[in-house]
């Protein structure tokens, strides 16, 4: 997205929240001094394959996908405030950057929490420079909140697991390297009877069966395994493990989605700002009508708020060591619903000019109608969060 003159970056008033030390106001910095340079402005975003694995291998030059990684294998560890400044920032300036960043870290996290030494080595090195693309394969047509009802399955055969099925909405999916395949095993029923599994693009029996076009352009499509034979030793974690590694993953990497939905609500809300300031109407600025007044400080409350829910998930994970399931969901539902309204507001003070092709909101309100379904869409989150208050009270 192209920035405006009168728009230099990001606000970072939030960095002297007590969430934050040095070292991610530095990191914020340096991002964001990443974000306005050639190496992301200059990617043609015409070609959205192309360009996602252009903003990758850029990401992954300038060390910035260690942060969604690990620096290393003997340095696995995630610090969530980063991947969420990272987040942040990269949406402000482009939403196809934050998706690019985002399914590195997604696509291998499991990888990171349960895959063995070897098969860290083989594939983390590779994502954490941008060489191989990642993907996080978890829904199909008739499972997605309801994980429960997975249909693809794998059976063990000797040393090896055949998998047999369809996945979609797979992000990535199409250009990923490496694949984390979530498949029914049938060790018990339900979630209990799922295992995690690593596919790689060119193993025989996977294929891509449809690619899948959507209002704001990313990688997606429906993977299809047809006897699809891998080693055992690319299973991640024991039998049935599966669905614990995947709400492990997710539990990481929640917050985050809620912190790229408030880089979004600031774009719009700076994008708005800068509009009210000019715009002239009724003799006067678009800035002095109480009416406009009004709606910015509802944006900019709302952003506060959901902000400040996004960085407790996080800083309860990173500080305090303590499960964050459901502050995780607070974040995401909070946050992902505000920036929507954010959104829709700045396009309402926009006018004609706000739903027109290729103008700054207009983009925004597409990126942002995706965030409150994936990861775990709006009313799963409310059930996550009523479940994790009956567990304690």
């Amino acid at each position: 997205m192209t920035i405006p003159a009168t728009l230099t970056g990001p606000s970072w008033d939030h960095l002297d929240w007590p969430f934050f030390d040095s070292s991610h106001r530095e990191f914020a910095t340096r991002l964001d001094a990443f974000a306005k340079s050639d190496a992301m402005t200059m990617i043609d975003h015409t070609d959205v394959d192309a360009a996602c694995r252009r903003l990758v291998r850029a990401l992954g030059d300038a060390g910035i996908l260690k942060v969604a990684t690990g620096a290393s294998e003997t340095d696995p560890l995630i610090d969530s405030r980063l991947v969420c400044l990272a987040r942040e920032t990269l949406a402000w300036h482009d939403g196809l950057a934050d998706f690019a960043f985002a399914m590195q870290g997604l696509g291998t996290g499991a990888i990171g929490l349960s895959g063995s030494a070897a098969l860290r080595a083989a594939v983390m090195p590779k994502v954490r420079s941008g060489e191989w693309l990642a993907a996080f394969a978890l829904s199909e047509k008739d499972a997605g909140s309801d994980v429960a009802a997975m249909a693809c399955a794998a059976r063990a055969d000797g040393d090896h697991y055949i998998l047999d099925g369809e996945k979609t909405w797979i992000s990535n999916g199409g250009i990923a390297d490496v694949y984390t395949v979530f498949a029914r095993t049938g060790e018990a029923p339900g979630t209990r009877g799922i295992s995690a599994f690593v596919v790689l693009a060119d193993d025989p029996g996977f294929s891509i069966a449809e690619r899948i076009d959507v209002i704001a352009p990313h990688p997606l499509a429906t993977i299809r395994f047809e006897s699809c034979r891998i080693p055992a030793s690319r299973r991640l974690g024991g039998p049935g493990e599966g669905f614990k590694i995947a709400m492990r993953t997710l539990d990481i990497f929640r917050a985050s989605v809620a912190a790229a939905a408030m880089g979004f609500a600031r774009r719009a809300l700076d994008e708005a700002l800068s509009h009210a300031r000019e715009r002239q109407m009724f003799g006067a600025k678009l800035a002095d009508l109480q009416l406009t007044q009004a709606a910015l400080g509802d944006m900019a409350t709302g952003i506060d708020a959901a902000t400040l829910l996004t960085y407790r998930a996080a800083w309860r994970r990173d500080v305090q060591k303590l499960s964050t399931t459901r502050e995780a969901a607070m974040a995401k539902m909070t946050a992902t619903e505000t920036a929507q309204t954010v959104i829709d507001r700045a396009v309402q003070l926009f006018g004609g000019r706000g739903v027109r092709t290729g103008e700054i909101t207009e983009k925004l309100y597409r990126e942002i109608r995706a965030l409150r379904i994936y990861e775990g869409a709006t009313e799963v989150q409310k059930l996550i969060i009523a479940r994790e208050l009956l567990k304690t009270k």
